[in-house]
């Protein structure tokens, strides 16, 4: 979507960004080997970080959301912050979020939103279609690891980029565009992404906001999610919709 956002709500991401690099939470971590530049994540700040907050309630982002999955209520889900460096080499591995997640349903959405000029090299790429499914199983991006469900009980990804629409018997349609700041790209939780590296020269601060409408549901997780909501079993219920103070009602 291009223009979605006016400058002074790109500013508001901007600060919120910075504002959780200079005071990472709990959940921050690394996710580029240390030879391949700084790829930094953090989840979950909303509620301690004041320019996060005004950002998911007062910027257009949950009524496109609404809009976009025909949903009457969205709720935030979660805040992510991400920031490639000038120089990370490091691309983001193909992965759906949704089978790393407690929830359950199909109207959801995420908004990844850059608030640098980001070039189609180092934007987000997706597998169009794959949001219908299946699910793939989730790794760690690092190390390739099942943390989540277990070994053999999802399917594999498929060689996204050997098998992609242009190469030769590829059926696998991948699609993306070169971001300004204002501009937002928005996606089903299922559908498969990734992004390139960025070799620079500038940075790639990028907020994403995760929504979710009126058929989303608890999912009761028996391993650490990511992120990470602790046990919430003592307020929810698996399959009861997500009616807590961690998911603020933004529409309805």
């Amino acid at each position: 979507m291009r223009g979605a956002f006016d400058p002074a709500h790109v500013a508001l991401a901007a600060d919120a960004i910075e504002a959780v690099l200079a005071d990472p939470s709990a959940r921050f971590i690394r996710a580029s080997d240390v030879s391949d530049g700084a790829f930094v994540e953090d989840f979950c700040n909303w509620q301690r970080i004041p320019a996060l907050e005004r950002f998911a309630r007062t910027s257009p982002a949950a009524g496109i959301a609404g809009s976009l999955i025909e949903s009457a209520t969205v709720r935030l889900f979660h805040d992510h912050v991400l920031v490639k460096e000038p120089g990370t080499a490091i691309p983001t591995r193909w992965h759906q979020d949704q089978p790393y997640y407690n929830v359950d349903g199909h109207q959801n959405v995420s908004m990844w939103m850059p608030v640098d000029p980001v070039d189609r090299k180092a934007s987000m790429n997706f597998v169009a279609g794959t949001h219908l499914g299946p699910w793939y199983l989730p790794r760690t991006f690092l190390e390739g690891a099942a943390k989540w469900f277990p070994e053999g009980s999802l399917a594999e990804l498929p060689h996204f980029d050997a098998e992609a629409d242009g190469t030769e018997g590829g059926t696998w349609r991948t699609v993306g565009w070169a971001l300004e700041p204002g501009d937002a790209v928005f996606f089903h939780m299922a559908t498969v992404h990734g992004a390139g590296p960025n070799e620079g020269p500038g940075r790639r601060r990028a907020l994403s906001l995760r929504f979710l409408g009126d058929d989303m549901v608890y999912a009761h997780r028996p391993w650490k999610t990511s992120p990470d909501f602790g046990d919430l079993t003592a307020s929810l219920v698996d399959g009861e919709p997500l009616d807590h103070p961690a998911f603020p009602l933004l529409v309805g």
